[in-house]
């Protein structure tokens, strides 16, 4: 099958899945959407400085709420792993996100600087599946209130000589509502590759 075709057949699976209404189907589109990437909900504490840092950041700010508010992040306390931050606001009903700051390695990884597009503006170059995977992530997370791991080869990204590891947590003004996702991502060589 052509790489045009399979991009063709993950989009139309993508969108079965969506309309079908199903919560659940978000693994479906996620995993159609990045192939040789996986996906963890609530995972175990990271063994990689930015995101091991940006877990136990997040878990001292919110105490004993479900998630702290973007009052309580302060970019200054993050300096140290600044380049790997990505802050995200939800837009109504989860239809889209917008991004709000974006760390320079993330951006220089993404091939552009996606500060103050939307997740569907951000994506587009990566096609279809790859916009609808992002979106079925980010809404699962805001819906849910619950921190994703997505980690594998950054292929998708045009970028198939390294690895990504990315955790993406809900925050929340009013201790009820998601109204930004906080996120820390990293990227390494892949393992025998040359870039």
């Amino acid at each position: 099958m052509s790489i045009a075709a399979s991009r063709v057949l993950r989009a139309a699976v993508v969108r079965a899945a969506k309309t079908s209404g199903r919560e659940s189907n978000v693994w479906v589109v996620m995993a159609f959407s990045f192939p040789d990437v996986a996906f963890e909900f609530n995972p175990t504490r990271s063994a990689k400085p930015a995101l091991a840092f940006l877990q136990d950041y997040w878990n001292a700010k919110r105490g004993t709420r479900a998630m702290p508010s973007r009052a309580d992040i302060n970019p200054a306390e993050m300096k140290a792993h600044i380049r790997a931050i990505v802050l995200v606001d939800t837009l109504p009903g989860f239809a889209d996100f917008r991004y709000r700051m974006i760390g320079s390695d993330v951006t220089e990884h993404m091939l552009s600087d996606a500060t103050g597009k939307t997740l569907r503006e951000a994506f587009a170059p990566y096609g279809e599946a790859a916009v609808e995977g992002a979106i079925a992530g980010y809404t699962h997370i805001a819906r849910n209130k619950v921190i994703l791991r997505i980690y594998g080869s950054a292929a998708w990204l045009h970028q198939p000589h390294l690895d990504f590891d990315g955790l993406h947590f809900p925050l929340s003004d009013d201790g009820e509502n998601v109204n930004m996702i906080l996120s820390a991502v990293t990227f390494a060589p892949r393992a025998g590759i040359k870039g």
